[in-house]
């Protein structure tokens, strides 16, 4: 009877142990898996010739975007459904907009910017 119930706990805790070896190799699978396909897909995203500089929200599913095309410089409403274009920008107005601020404090580390909240 002892026998037969050491040999059940050795079984179990084998089992046990299997289960979790398993586990562990499908996280690591999962993880190699998935930085695989966002390296595919971000190569395909992207374009020399094409770039967003700005989005800004105006509603829940609703979006203006100034986009670089080639040279050129466009702006967009996207919503839902479809895009609209706006109307097409010089440059000069593209770096009035980014004088504005909104790209330095996309720039800025954690820490200026704690030490910012700081003061």
């Amino acid at each position: 009877m002892l026998l037969s119930w050491t040999t059940n706990s050795f079984d179990s805790i084998v089992q046990l142990l299997t289960v979790i070896l398993i586990f562990i190799f499908v996280l690591v699978l999962t993880y190699f898996v998935t930085k695989l396909s966002a390296g595919i897909q971000k190569g395909r995203m992207f374009s020399p010739n094409m770039e967003i500089l700005e989005t800004f929200k105006i509603a829940p599913t609703k979006y203006i975007q100034v986009v670089r095309i080639g040279g050129k410089y466009f702006s967009y409403v996207v919503c839902k459904d479809t895009v609209t274009l706006l109307g097409e920008l010089t440059k000069d107005d593209i770096s009035e907009f980014n004088k504005a601020g909104t790209s330095k404090t996309m720039n800025m580390s954690f820490k200026e910017i704690f030490e910012k909240l700081k003061k």
